[in-house]
This record gives structure tokens, sequence and C-alpha cells, in this order.
């Protein structure tokens, strides 16, 4: 399919797109939060320009979405200034807030933030090119999200409510906050992967000074004035523009206590070696993953193609959970390839709120220059594309591309291509799939095909101590959030779930006393007469 066809195809004429979803006004954001202020910035904004293009005249037009602003080194660090104050070395008033209070102030935060639903689903489809249904699925899951994990605490809290006695020691052992938190997240899952490591930040009394992705940035705009209206000042500051102008200032500080990032691990190296303590600094990291699936002999292939189908594509495979690799064994792979391919050609191309749209425009610049770049390396090293017309491309839409047979002189071999490409190799010894996940900088998760237990089982064993999770005849993927989240080797640091994501932004801390009648005495009198927010006897319902 020639460029103008697709062009012609799957791109709309303005008067095309549906009311309900057209960007009527530019948003011209020029208000940042800081100090519990929404401040206007008169300087420079950098432009946001959608993925989704238009035809003008038949010619692909760019959407100008609107701007935000482009802060300095300046507003960095006064945002840094007020989550330090209003963290006040742990005596500011949300770090010493009874776990009852603070989940009032988010509980009121979330019902300010659905308000803003349907403008952030707007904005999720046209900067990053979500679909309609995985946009609402995305602000509907942080949603649950955010209840979860207020429930999560409770639990937490209700566990350390009681006191410990041993050898003679009376202590309460509770979680106490860290300080202050940088908070930065990815531009694939810009308000759900965000908000997975700021909301536990929050609700553990931490201060945080939050970045919004690259991409991804305006659709937060709506809910400055819900942080604002929810939290005491200082508790949440945000900063925009360049990294390196405002991030670096805030790491070379020394003044972060934790740094929550999900991104690529050059930019977390670069951002902890930034930092003038790193034996201080507690990170999160979630970082990149180049997850294969392995396809054993007795598979049951109906359930194999589905299963990877939507492992590999789903949102254009810009996921770090995605498969990016698929061994399969020689003895099905004509058989598999066949059905794969005929289930990728016809998956539909369009604009994110088409319904039953699959593949939609590639939001970062120059992605399909990039893709076509792997293409041509895997072609020249042996590899061919195997579904008609995969990798051509039309302005930012791509149709994906599968590779078979791909080996270890290809980039995409190796190489995490974070979207509609998918490479493929066959395999008779089963030692060398496993190999390769032995060999690989990552270690996230896999997933296993395949019927037979005994081979499932001498599989399982070792490959739980080479990636942290393995699926077994199912896609890799987050879920659910109850479920630990991490990954070995350069994919992950610390471990996020409703649950560890609490502890992973808390540490335990403990009052203790030895049992003298006066320390009874004195304790019993704390504790009855409601004296301190630590120590405390108070169940939470």
């Amino acid at each position: 399919m020639g460029q103008n066809k697709l062009v012609n195809s799957f791109f709309p004429c303005e008067t095309d797109i549906p009311e309900q979803y057209r960007i009527k006004q530019p948003i011209q954001q020029q208000e940042y939060l800081i100090n519990g202020e929404i401040r206007r910035w008169e300087g420079p904004c950098q432009q946001v320009v959608s993925p989704i293009q238009v035809l003008r005249e038949g010619t692909l037009q760019p959407v100008v979405l609107g701007c935000y602003p482009v802060l300095t080194e300046q507003e960095a660090l006064a945002a840094l200034d007020a989550a330090e104050r209003a963290y006040d070395n742990g005596g500011g008033l949300w770090p010493t807030m009874s776990v009852e209070k603070r989940i009032r102030h988010m509980e009121l935060f979330t019902r300010n933030m659905i308000a803003k639903r349907e403008e952030v689903v707007k904005l999720l489809m046209w900067e990053i090119g979500k679909t309609l249904a995985d946009s609402e699925k995305e602000f509907d899951r942080t949603v649950e999200y955010i209840r979860d994990t207020l429930e999560a605490l409770k639990v937490l809290d209700r566990e350390s409510s009681r006191f410990t006695i041993e050898e003679g020691i009376l202590a309460q052992i509770r979680r106490a906050p860290l300080g202050v938190v940088l908070c930065m997240g990815p531009y694939n899952y810009p308000l759900n992967e965000t908000f997975t490591t700021l909301i536990p930040a929050l609700v553990m009394g931490n201060t945080v000074v939050f970045k919004p992705p690259k991409l991804g940035v305006l659709l937060h705009s709506p809910l400055l004035e819900a942080f604002r209206a929810a939290f005491p000042p200082g508790v949440v500051n945000t900063v925009y523009g360049s990294g390196q102008k405002v991030v670096g200032p805030i790491m070379r500080s020394g003044k972060i206590n934790t740094l929550a990032f999900i991104g690529s691990s050059t930019v977390a190296v670069t951002l902890k070696q930034q930092h003038p303590k790193p034996h201080r600094l507690r990170s999160v990291l979630g970082l990149e993953a180049k997850n294969a699936a392995i396809v054993l002999a007795d598979a049951a292939l109906d359930q194999v193609v589905e299963e990877t189908l939507a492992g590999s594509l789903a949102y254009n495979g810009q996921r770090c959970t995605a498969l990016k690799i698929l061994f399969v064994h020689n003895r099905i792979i004509d058989e598999f390839i066949k059905r794969f391919a005929g289930k990728v050609s016809s998956l539909k191309l369009g604009m994110p709120w088409e319904p039953g749209v699959k593949i939609t425009p590639l939001p970062e610049p120059n992605k399909s220059r990039y893709l076509q770049e792997l293409i041509e390396d895997a072609v020249k090293h042996g590899a061919t594309v195997i579904n008609p017309d995969g990798g051509t491309s039309a302005g930012s839409l791509f149709k994906p591309a599968v590779l078979y047979p791909v080996n270890e002189k290809m980039r995409v071999y190796s190489e995490e291509q974070f979207g509609p490409v998918v490479p493929i190799a066959g395999y008779d010894d089963i030692r060398e799939p496993i190999q390769y996940i032995i060999d690989s900088n990552y270690g996230q998760q896999v997933s296993l095909f395949g019927t037979d237990a005994d081979l499932m089982a001498s599989l399982i064993d070792p490959l739980v101590n080479q990636v942290c999770r393995v699926n077994i005849n199912s896609q890799c993927q987050r879920g659910p959030d109850r479920f630990p989240f991490t990954g070995r080797k350069d994919s992950a640091e610390g471990t996020l779930s409703v649950t560890d994501a609490l502890r992973v932004f808390s540490i335990r801390t403990m009052v203790a006393a030895k049992m003298t009648p006066a320390n009874k005495q004195l304790i019993t009198d704390i504790v009855k007469g409601d004296k301190s927010k630590f120590l405390s006897t108070d169940f939470l319902l």
C-alpha cells in the first residue's frame, strides 16, 4: 500500500472528526503549581503538536494542541524549596498528619479528578495517540488504583496500631515518610504510571516535585486545580521544560530523598549520578524490557496467536511489558506465522476515536524512520517482512511489520523497538531462547506457551531467577495492580504494586521504651490522651 493511499484511507479531514472529540481551541497552558499557588508563566512555552494529523486540501497537516511553560532553574529550585519547606525535616503539617486525615485529602483529590475525566481522556487520545477505549481505561484504572491504595493503607495502618513487647522492651512500629520525592513518569502511560508512584509517595507523607513526561504534558493541566485544592501548600509542586535545565539542578541540590522515575536506564543513570550523596538516594525505577514469548511445540496455536498478537501490538507495541520478540518451535512455526500474519493484517488502522481501531498514530517524532531502520537492518541480515505492506508508513501512522527469521546479527534481536515491529525467531533446542533471556540486559517478564506440565515446570524454575514474572499461556502484563511489578538487571529497581509502593516510599520506624512503671504510665498518658499521631492505637475503619 503506497503512502498516498495510507494518507487518504486513514487520516481525517477536520470536518470528519466527531464533534465530541475535537480540540476546539488550543490549550495555552501558562500555569504551574508551586507552594499551593497556581502561578502564571510569562516566559517561553513549548508548542505541543499532536501525532494525529488532518487532511487540508489533500495534504497532511499537523494539529497544534497548545503549549506548556518552559521553566528555568529558578522555578525548578523554587518548587524544590516549597516541597522541602512543606516537609520541614519531617516536622511539617503533611508528614506529621494522621493517616486518616491524609486519606481524606486524597479522597478529595480523587473526586476533583473524576470531574475532569472527559478532558483528560480526550487529551490522552490527542497527545499520545491512544485509542478512546484505552484512554478511558487508563483514566478509570488510575482512579481505581488510588482507591485500592487507600484501602491498602488502611490495612497497613491497622496492622501498625498495636504495641509489641520483646525482651522487656515496649515498642510501636509504623512506617514513616522518606522526605522529598521527585516523580517522573513515561509518555506511554502518562497518567497511570506517573500516579503509581505519585499517589503512594503522597499518602505515605512525603512531599513531591512532579515533572510530567515530555509527551503527555497537557493532559495533566486539568488536574492542577485538583492538586491545589486537595493538598496543603508545598505538598505537590509541578515543573515543566527541559529535563537538563529543570531536573538537573533539582538532583544536584542533594535535597531529593527519593527518585521515582519510569523511562530509560540511560536517563536513570544520569539522574542518579547527579545526586551528590547517592548513598542517601532511594530510587524507584521502571526501565526498559525486551520481554520474550517462548512457544513450545505442543502449544495451543489459537490461544498463542491471540495472546501474542495482543502482547506485541496493543497500543502499537509501546508498552514496557509488550512482547518484543517471539521464539517459536520450528515444528509449528510455519502454521504460527501464517495465522499470526493474517491476524496482523486484519488489525484496523485509524484515528483513536474510531470504533475497533487497533493501530494509531505514533507520538514520538521520527519513530517511523527509526522502525524502518530496524526493518532494513533485519532484511540486510536475512529477515523478511512476512505480512503484506508491513512497515509501510505515512506521517505518524505505521503499519505493523512482522519479521522472520531474526537472528543475533540484527539490531531488533536485542534492541527494544518499542513500536509495531514484531521479530520472530525459530528454534529446535529450548536452550536457545533460554540462553537469549540469560544473555539479555533486561529481566522483566517472559511468556511461556505450552501444555506439557513436566516441560513447563523445568522452564519455570530457572526462569524465575532470570525475570520477575513468568506468564503461563498468556501475554506479559503489569496488572492486576495488587501484584508486584518489578524487574531484574536493567529493567527496574524497587517493586511497585498497591501494597509494595506504600512500603517503597516509606521506612519502618519505631518508638521504644523499657517496660518500667514510669514508662508504661507515660505511654499510656500519651495514647489515651491522643497526644501523638504516631504513637496511637486508633483503628481505621
